[in-house]
């Protein structure tokens, strides 16, 4: 297996993995969530919030770019140019569409949800929060999540095309 061929199949693999937790959370998180009082919603969502800071989750998730991008130069280098234009878009989508919306969106919305003590607050307080928060945060991840499966495609794309060197 050669190098571009390794840096491919991981790039999808990766930007795969994270389309499928996006999409997963989508139609079984977020419904779930809809589902359970205010307070139980702050609490499990600032548990999360902290939960998922993890390896496991973050190095796919900041490095899928990255491979994406090297997979891409790779195959341009080959002289495979549709597929390493297929690869850069599907990289500039994820860094625009997942990295950028999450940075933008996501991220400032659990920072505030963070700050936020249920302790400390009144039933009016937790719901008019949790309102703010889930509203925001559910478009958020819904427009990231579509950006995710876009990426995907492109991805999955270059693979589907023929290489123009051979």
């Amino acid at each position: 297996m050669t190098a571009r061929a390794l840096l491919t199949g991981s790039g999808i693999l990766m930007v795969g993995l994270m389309a499928g937790l996006f999409f997963g959370w989508m139609v079984s998180v977020i419904p779930g969530l809809s589902r359970i009082s205010d307070s139980d919603y702050i609490a499990t969502m600032q548990s999360i919030n902290v939960a998922i800071v993890n390896p496991a989750f973050v190095i796919p998730f900041m490095l899928t770019p990255v491979v994406l991008a090297g997979a891409g130069v790779l195959e341009y280098r080959a002289g495979n140019q549709r597929r390493a234009w297929l690869l850069g878009v599907a990289a500039v989508t994820y860094v625009v569409g997942v990295l950028g919306i999450t940075v933008g969106g996501n991220i400032p919305l659990n920072n505030t949800l963070d700050a936020f003590d249920l302790n400390t607050a009144t039933a009016s307080e937790t719901a008019t929060q949790r309102t703010s928060y889930e509203r925001s945060w559910n478009r958020w991840h819904g427009a990231r999540t579509v950006a995710n499966a876009v990426s995907f495609g492109f991805a999955i794309s270059s693979s589907l095309v023929a290489m123009e060197a051979e």
